[in-house]
């Protein structure tokens, strides 16, 4: 690197003038001879984007010449007449890319796959079967020994009760001729759920309903009130159909929580609308057949839910909590190698958690648990969680100097021997016998209380399970065993007490005069104390979880408590209880759509915070300068007063902007479609035949399946149809078997409904079981009610038909109307993903690392930067689950390894930031803030180190997200971060030799500066190696770019 200021005589402004005129490029071939000029700052160009200054700044004096180094005498001297003009740019390295096998990566993406993307292909002839064998053995396992039988006996009961009710020739007479609605009621809104989940349905289930009526009501009473509405009431009908559909749709997809309110409502609509509608009159009581039935429905699940085993929210709050510590005693296991089943488990309790305690707190509960101790165990258990993560699964350290031989030689990338980084590595050139012994002495005294912390964490998570299992009243149904003790508080003072005697055990060892004072030069010896301190941490972190937990059991209430809903009202209308997440489908989707949107806000506010470069004037090397500009730090997320003047025009504009979005393009298609279904009904000639059949279940069945976020999936469209003609085959039969009789009716409803209402209620494929007891339920009640007139078969044949076409048409148009492609978002939302890595890469490294003397990272930063990180965490778990092989696909089927790598490599990069954040808190490298004349000189190299990573991102991510060819070379992240750990070294020498460091500060350098120092380089180089493999996993999806074009070296100009 040779900057211009480096090369540059004094010269005239004429010159400078004259010289940029004719330099229109950032790199010009110049002879030994010429004068190299410095470039004015300028506010043209890309000066625009990087100049930091305002208007009312003046430009910064250029600094003081400076004699150059060996080092840049000899980059002058073979720079073969080529020098860069670049004010303040960073200096990428391009080194050539490393040779990449494909064989070897596929082999090491697979790796990487999810289990079920391990498994053959499930259509394939050969595997389906015994699948669907396998499945029912599952099924039947679950209900007879678990509360899935439970669960499934309430929901069928409810139903069982409705249909019995509709057997019974009086109660059918009351209800009228769509007394089935009280059966549907039943199937909607089931009783598998908790109180609170329950209440809330039934409230929203009648809203909804009342609304759909009210506006169909409303709709044919317009196209009732004149001579010349009645003459077009079926276009009135139609806009009033449509408009409403519109609506409810856009709501659906954009308001989670409405979700039983708007298909609900879209039901009601639909029978306003099309069930018996003529020009002449209006049959009011249509709408009490409807509402009626509707509210019995609802009132029978309500008993039932609050009868038959009820739960009030304590279950899922216990289960979630036994999980969570069940998945902890495995991450414990990540000390002695772990895997990365594990990990990722880890992570996906990490969030189960935020879930378990939103579930809590959107519906009212009856528990022993006070939510606001629920928010902050969670906290706790995620502390946890996040410091098990960070142990690393190649840490199995402290047996391996007594066990293994010590033979093992590094294997370098074959690069140039300028650039070899050896930052991290697990393994360097073979050892002295000196260092061998000084890893065994450390190793030795410290394997045994590690074990001993290792235990006492162990035996103190199960005790916490224990007795938060005892408070829920759950331990005798989910564990843990009665062996294990409930003592937390006897646990807590042994886990204290390990926890001292271990760091008495480290303070011992580094103090020992066996233990030379070169210890640091040894990696190994660093890695181990490391190591032991990122065990400390994660028992320090269970120390807290004990205290929350022993402080709940003192204050255990002698009787359950009623607890009302607290979770904000416009973070609850995106977010929905478990069952309904279930119900509706797409649980991935439809909640980590929302989590990006709160991430982008946070991001956005990180990325439109000011930078403040360090001064390059003269005076900035006087020990008066101002230490503002020293770092790269990024002021509080808060918004800036003059953005409230422009709000009411923000508001106007984002509302205009998202009626581009997607919940538009829903909303128009699903209106589209069920408009279209609707026609005949508004036809003279078509609405006796529609009215006979009720052929408008088609368009409730296409309201029903149209989702908006599902895809064109084949096998849904087969299964989908296929459950509806089973569906109408079964209720045909039902009749037909006992020529009416409801006794035999009712022993076909109870074998088909049985495992049908399981598939909707627990089943991964929800939708298709909703398809089948809407069908069977529908069709069935109708023959009985029809008495044989029409015959059964023309019964079940019309309804079954008008069904499967809902279904089909619904599920085409999703795939080639606006269709929701899940593996285009996957890539895109990867790619947002690893945007939003480099984001937080800088500011962690700014905020935590480059701060400035006196402005350390506060406890409200700390908890903010880790609510940000809880929800990145589930961007990586939800694309894992998005990924899918069922997809329409005409070139080729979809490859999810490289994606799923890539995807593996992006949480490594995460998971090194925060391991990085948080060695950071101890990490104090004093010359970089406290020594103005040392941060200058860092200044550029830090710089170079960052920038190279994001940029490296950027263009990554932007490839990804365009779906466009990566460049052949990226600027090398190794070879600056070796460049700014040598220029690290090196200052840090200086500094010890210049005197200026207390003994005191020395001795307590000499404890942790080295290791706190190993943690925190460690993790970011481990932010370089997994950038490395980023690379390699875009390229192997997108491509990589060549030299396409042609260009040689004669085609360039000479001069």
């Amino acid at each position: 690197m040779a900057p211009s200021q480096r090369d540059t005589d004094n010269a005239t402004s004429n010159e400078k003038e004259a010289h940029q005129k004719t330099t229109p490029h950032l790199l010009r071939r110049r002879s030994p001879n010429t004068r190299h000029h410095v470039r004015d700052t300028s506010v043209g160009s890309m000066d625009r984007i990087f100049d930091t200054r305002t208007e009312s700044e003046t430009p910064r004096a250029l600094p003081s010449r400076r004699p150059m180094t060996t080092d840049e005498e000899h980059y002058a001297d073979n720079s073969f007449g080529i020098t860069e003009l670049r004010d303040g740019f960073f200096d990428a390295i391009f080194l050539p890319p490393e040779e990449v096998d494909p064989q070897a990566l596929i082999k090491e993406a697979e790796l990487t796959l999810p289990y079920a993307f391990r498994k053959k292909n499930p259509l394939s002839v050969r595997n389906f079967l015994p699948n669907q064998w396998h499945e029912i053995r599952g099924v039947v396992r679950r209900v007879t020994t678990t509360r899935a039988g439970i669960r499934l006996l309430k929901s069928f009961l409810a139903f069982f009760i409705a249909y019995i009710l509709c057997l019974i020739s009086p109660v059918r007479d009351t209800l009228g001729r769509y007394s089935y609605i009280t059966v549907i009621s039943t199937i909607l809104n089931h009783p598998s759920r908790t109180l609170g989940a329950q209440v809330d349905g039934t409230i929203l289930t009648i809203v909804g309903t009342a609304t759909g009526l009210g506006w169909g009501a409303f709709g044919l009473w317009v196209s009732t009130a004149t001579a010349t509405a009645r003459i077009s009431y079926g276009g009135v009908l139609a806009i009033f159909l449509f408009l409403y559909i519109f609506a409810i749709a856009c709501i659906r997809s954009y308001y989670i929580r409405t979700y039983q309110a708007v298909i609900c409502a879209g039901i009601a609509i639909s029978y306003t609308c099309l069930a018996e509608v003529s020009g002449n009159r209006v049959s009011w009581s249509k709408l009490l057949d409807y509402g009626i039935p509707w509210v019995l429905g609802q009132a029978i699940c309500l008993v039932v839910c609050i009868t038959v085993v009820p739960d009030a929210g304590a279950r899922p709050l216990a289960v979630a909590l036994h999980q969570a510590f069940t998945v902890m005693l495995e991450g414990l296991e990540l000390t002695r190698g772990g895997s990365m089943r594990t990990r990722r488990r880890l992570a996906q309790t990490f969030i189960s958690m935020s879930q378990a305690y939103r579930d809590l707190v959107i519906d009212f509960s009856i528990t022993l648990f006070d939510p606001k101790d629920v928010l902050a165990l969670r906290n706790h258990i995620q502390g946890v969680i996040r410091a098990l993560l960070s142990l690393h699964s190649e840490t199995k350290i402290l047996d391996r100097f007594k066990e293994t031989p010590w033979n093992t030689v590094d294997q370098v990338q074959s690069t140039s021997d300028e650039f070899v980084v050896d930052m991290g590595e697990k393994s360097s050139v073979p050892e002295s016998d000196h260092e061998r012994r000084l890893a065994n002495f450390v190793a030795s005294n410290l394997a045994e209380p590690t074990e001993r912390l290792l235990a006492s964490m162990k035996f103190s998570l199960q005790s916490c399970d224990a007795v938060l299992m005892e408070m829920c009243g759950h331990r005798q149904y989910l564990g843990p065993p009665k062996n294990v003790s409930n003592d937390v508080l006897g646990w807590l003072v042994k886990l204290r007490r390990h926890i001292i005697a271990f760091g008495n055990y480290q303070d011992g060892v580094l103090e020992s005069k066996s233990l030379s004072s070169k210890y640091a030069e040894s990696p190994d010896v660093v890695r181990l104390f490391a190591y032991c301190r990122l065990v400390h941490q994660a028992a320090t972190a269970i120390e807290a979880l004990l205290v929350k937990v022993n402080e709940m059991q003192q204050r255990k209430p002698e009787y359950p408590n009623f607890h009302l809903p607290s979770y904000p009202f416009w973070k609850a209308i995106h977010r929905s209880n478990a069952q309904v997440r279930h119900d509706r489908g797409g649980v991935t989707a439809g909640s980590y759509f929302k989590s990006f949107s709160d991430i982008a806000v946070i991001i956005q506010k990180i990325t439109s915070q000011e930078y403040q470069p360090l001064p390059r004037d003269e005076e900035s090397t006087n020990k008066d300068h101002d230490s503002s500009y020293a770092t790269m730090m990024a002021d509080e997320l808060e918004d800036e007063g003059s953005v409230k003047k422009n709000r009411l025009r923000h508001e106007i504009w984002s509302f205009l902007h998202r009626l581009q979005g997607f919940e538009t393009r829903f909303g128009l298609k699903t209106a589209m479609i069920t408009s279209l279904l609707s026609i005949p009904a508004w036809l003279y000639k078509g609405h006796v035949w529609w009215d006979s059949y009720e052929v408008w279940w088609g368009v409730v069945m296409a309201w029903l399946i149209m989702g908006p976020r599902t895809g064109g999936n084949i096998q849904d469209l087969f299964t989908r149809a296929f459950c509806a003609v089973l569906g109408s085959l079964w209720a045909g039969l039902s009749y037909a078997a006992g020529k009416g009789n409801p006794y035999v009716i009712a022993v076909f409803a109870v074998i088909f409904m049985l495992p049908m209402i399981y598939r909707y209620t627990q089943s991964t494929h929800p939708r298709s079981g909703l398809v089948g007891c809407i069908s069977f339920t529908v069709i069935s009640l109708a023959e009985v009610t029809a008495e044989g007139k029409p015959s059964p078969a023309m019964v079940a044949a019309t309804h079954g038909v008008a069904m499967v076409i809902g279904v089909v048409a619904s599920i085409i148009v999703n795939w080639v109307l606006w269709p929701f492609v899940a593996r285009h978002d996957l890539r895109k939302a990867v790619a947002t993903m690893m945007f939003y890595c480099s984001i937080v890469y800088r500011s962690i490294v700014s905020r935590y690392v480059y701060y400035e003397e006196g402005n350390e990272p506060t406890k409200e930063d700390i908890r903010a930067t880790e609510i940000l990180e809880g929800r990145l965490r589930e961007g990586p778990t939800n694309h894992n689950q998005g990924l899918t092989r069922h997809e329409i696909r005409l070139r080729a089927a979809f490859d999810p390894v490289p994606y799923s790598a890539l995807i593996d490599a992006c949480e490594r990069f995460f998971e090194n930031i925060v391991t990085a954040r948080q060695a950071s808190l101890f990490y104090h490298p004093h010359f970089i803030r406290d020594n103005t004349e040392f941060a200058a000189d860092l200044l550029g190299h830090r710089r170079d180190a960052i920038a190279t990573i994001m940029t490296n991102l950027y263009v990554l991510s932007g490839a990804l997200r365009a779906d466009r060819k990566v460049p052949k070379y990226l600027p090398s992240a190794a070879a600056t971060r070796k460049q700014l750990l040598d220029k690290m070294r090196v200052l840090e020498a200086k500094l010890a030799a210049s005197g200026r460091v207390s003994a005191d500060e020395k001795s307590e350098g000499r404890k942790w500066a080295h290791i706190y120092s190993y943690s925190y380089n460690e993790s970011l180089t481990g932010c370089v190696e997994q950038l490395e493999e980023l690379e390699k996993f875009t390229k192997a999806i997108v491509g990589e770019q060549g030299f396409d074009f042609g260009f040689t070296d004669d085609d360039w100009p000479n001069g």
